[in-house]
């Protein structure tokens, strides 16, 4: 009987298998690096992917095409194509490879690093010392989420107005910037905007993506909860329980996401309130001048259709490469 308790005891304070692993973490000793790499392919995958719809969502915001594009996102797709060449609804995509890797890669790893650490100062679950933590909490995750994209945020806003500057500029018939190159575009709006151009967003972008995150990680982490409640490896799932934060989240930041579109294409607009706003407030008055309530929730659609699937992509590819790390590592 004395023997059966202390097996059943020895049992009881066994290690879990060590190639076991919570789907909302990398493996524990799996190396900066590691999350670096995860996060970035991620975002580059996240964000071209769907990248034409991205493109038809800042020409509604800003009505810069003579066509009715809501009435059908395939139709606006075929005839920007044949009027203006397949690549006009790729302009920008450099500026998103360019800025997505880098800043994913933050996004994640300050998310994995900031929730271990709320989970070990809010919570009764035994410390860890780890970069991340299998705990699976939606409150903690949407804090944690907050802090990963306001310093993801600070790298990406640059190549976020760059990108939106190119995806809009072939639809101008005058104030058009000359260039649609990355490089020589950022000298061009450094000329003649200066400095401030690259970051007079960056505050609307945060009250953006701030609500955003804190949805999409909340979301996420509570549909993962009611669909994958073992925590195991299924992409299916992670593709689901993504796409449903991606588009809660979307839908109900739209009017943000349009005040900074306003903000991020301010000196190429052939309007001249538009031209003349100088942060959050005058954007927001602006656009309610122009379009009233309607205005802030230009671009609903295309939106919520490329945040479904591309934060879905998104989780899927960062699961996908967590996945391979732990094959890896089993392997040797």
């Amino acid at each position: 009987m004395e023997h059966q308790e202390h097996q059943d005891h020895q049992i009881q304070f066994l290690p879990k298998d060590p190639f076991e692993i919570d789907y909302e973490a990398l493996p524990e000793d799996a190396t900066l690096a590691a999350h670096l790499g995860a996060g970035a392919l991620a975002g580059i995958m996240e964000h071209t992917v769907m990248f034409p719809i991205d493109s038809i969502k800042t020409r509604m915001q800003l009505n810069l095409s003579g066509m009715e594009l809501s009435k059908g996102l395939l139709t606006s797709i075929s005839k920007i194509s044949s009027t203006e060449g397949f690549y006009a609804l790729w302009r920008g995509v450099s500026s998103v490879i360019l800025g997505a890797g880098p800043a994913h890669a933050i996004y994640f790893s300050v998310f994995e690093s900031t929730k271990t650490f709320l989970c070990n100062r809010l919570t009764n679950s035994p410390h860890s010392n780890k970069l991340v933590t299998d705990e699976n909490r939606p409150v903690i995750a949407s804090c944690a989420g907050v802090a990963a994209t306001t310093a993801s945020d600070a790298l990406m806003t640059p190549f976020d107005m760059l990108k939106q500057r190119m995806q809009a500029n072939a639809a101008y018939s005058e104030n058009k910037i000359n260039s649609v190159r990355l490089l020589k575009l950022a000298a061009e709006i450094y000329r003649r905007e200066g400095l401030a151009a690259f970051y007079i967003s960056y505050p609307t972008t945060l009250l953006t993506q701030i609500p955003f995150a804190a949805l999409n990680f909340g979301f996420y982490e509570y549909s993962s909860l009611i669909l994958n409640p073992s925590h195991s490896y299924s992409p299916y799932l992670h593709c689901v329980s993504g796409g449903i934060a991606g588009g809660v989240a979307a839908a109900l930041t739209t009017p943000l996401d349009c005040v900074k579109t306003v903000l991020q294409t301010r000196g190429m607009s052939k309007n001249a309130v538009l031209r003349e706003v100088t942060g959050f407030k005058s954007a927001t008055e602006a656009l309610y001048k122009l379009g009233g309530i309607k205005g802030f929730w230009r671009g609903l659609k295309p939106r919520v259709i490329f945040n479904v699937p591309s934060t879905a992509i998104s989780w899927t590819a960062y699961e996908m490469c967590k996945e391979l790390l732990i094959r890896d590592r089993t392997a040797k």
